[in-house]
Formats: C-alpha cells, structure tokens, sequence
C-alpha cells in the first residue's frame, strides 16, 4: 500500500480511533487534515505528528456546524490542494428514551454521525483525486443494541446507509465503504501511560479471544483507501473480535440472563 503524498481528512481525529488513523497515514507519508471540538488534544496531536515528520493540519471545530465544516473545507484545500481520503470517523452518545435523550440531543447525534459525513462528502467532491477513497465508521452497534442506546445506535445504522447510497451515486468517481467495529479499546490513544486490564470474561467473549485495538481498524481502513482495492465500494466491513457472530443462551458458558421488569 502506497500512501505517499496523498491527502487523508480524518474527522474527530484528536483522540481514540481517529488519533490512531491520523498517525497511521502520516507515519505512511500521507499528509494529514482533522477536525476535532477538543483543542488541546486536536494541538497535542497535530505536535506529535510534526515531531515524527509528518505534515497535518488541525481544524478545532464541530462537525454538527455547517460553518464549520465549510471552513475546514476551505482550509483543506487551500493547504492541500485536493483529497484523497475522506474518513469520517466523528460520533457520540447521548444515550437514549431511558434516559430521556432530549430532540435536541438526539438530533445533533444524527447531524454528527449521519449529516456531517453526507455533507463532506459533498462538500469535497469537487476536489478527490481520482481513485480517491471514503470510508465511514460505523459500528456493530447498528445491527445490536444493549438499552437505551438508541441516539447512538440510529446514527450508526444511518451512516451504515448512507455508505451504499453514496457509492452508488458517486460510482465511477469516489469508492464509499465502511468499518463496523466492535470493542476497540481506545484508552492508549487517550493517555500514553494507559494499561490496560481485561478480565477473562472480557477476552473469552471475542473468537479472536481478545479485545480490540485502534489499530485494527486503522489496517482496515487503509486497506479499503488503497487503490489497489478498487473493487471494493458499498461494502460494510465487521472488525469486532467476531463477537456479533457469537450465539449466547441463557445457560450457556456459565452466563445467565437477568430478567428485569420493564416500565
């Protein structure tokens, strides 16, 4: 995979899965753009990837704003010139109708998770390279649900979605995929110090028998930018363990299901 001078927009990139791409293709040669809403991580990280050589741009702003996401846009191709890679890997929680999400809180979830890609997608589409490359994070979370999920859980299906409609309005332009991951442990792409401490539970739950890390979805997602891919678009990509294919009875592995009234 060649990722030389390419031009790769990571959105929520200050932290977690996003820091983890951000290092990734500026340690592959890949010039870097990121918008985060948290400065002092967006600068830490923009300090680091300058350190180790690379070239990056931070953008401290929020995706949910169309304002913001235009002057990204602008700041971006004024720099760079052109995009090669849109990853839009921005989201949050506000819990759900358990716990009373507000139709505000539910609705700026959707506009970080589905609007914000779907509008910079269009927004950069004058601008990718040919053979240029989205890819969305969505999540095993938008085929499972644990309760009172449910802000979370609709933007991801919805960006699960939005994937297959893009790479069928843009074929013959831009690829569209996505990655679904499932535990992805992000403490050590939050504090350099982080160790972490898994029961046996925590592991033996995943086929793989552990739990996931950042890279393994970064691999993932370089894999479907890689031009030499270019037969994959539309295509959702499960990175989770295998833990969504794990079938559990009550009874089952010394689990028991914990009947709870509901109100």
């Amino acid at each position: 995979m060649n990722f030389r001078d390419k031009v790769c927009v990571v959105t929520g990139g200050a932290l977690g899965i996003g820091r983890c791409l951000t290092r990734e293709f500026a340690k592959a040669g890949s010039k870097v753009a990121f918008i985060d809403m948290n400065k002092e991580a967006g600068e830490e990280n923009l300090e680091f990837i300058k350190q180790k050589g690379g070239e990056a741009l931070f953008y401290c702003g929020d995706v949910a704003r169309e304002e913001d996401l235009i002057n990204f846009k602008d700041e971006v191709i004024n720099r760079f010139g052109r995009v090669d890679y849109l990853i839009n890997n921005a989201g949050l929680s506000r819990r759900g109708i358990l716990s009373s999400c507000s139709y505000d809180d539910f609705n700026y979830v959707l506009k970080v998770g589905i609007t914000a890609p779907y509008y910079l997608t269009k927004l950069f589409l004058p601008h990718f390279s040919r053979g240029g490359s989205v890819v969305n994070i969505s999540s095993t979370r938008a085929m499972m649900s644990q309760a009172d999920t449910e802000s979370y859980t609709a933007a991801k299906g919805g960006v699960s979605a939005l994937t297959h409609a893009l790479a069928v309005s843009l074929a013959g332009r831009v690829r569209v995929n996505s990655v679904s991951p499932g535990w992805i442990d992000t403490g050590a792409y939050h504090d350099e110090n982080y160790h972490p401490a898994y029961t046996e539970a925590d592991t033996a739950q995943h086929p793989s028998g552990r739990v996931g890390e950042p890279m393994d979805i970064a691999r993932v997602v370089m894999f479907l930018c890689d031009e030499e891919n270019s037969f994959i678009t539309g295509e959702n990509i499960t990175v989770d363990g295998g833990m969504t294919k794990l079938m559990i009875y009550s009874g089952d592995e010394g689990w028991e299901y914990k009947v709870t009234k509901r109100t």
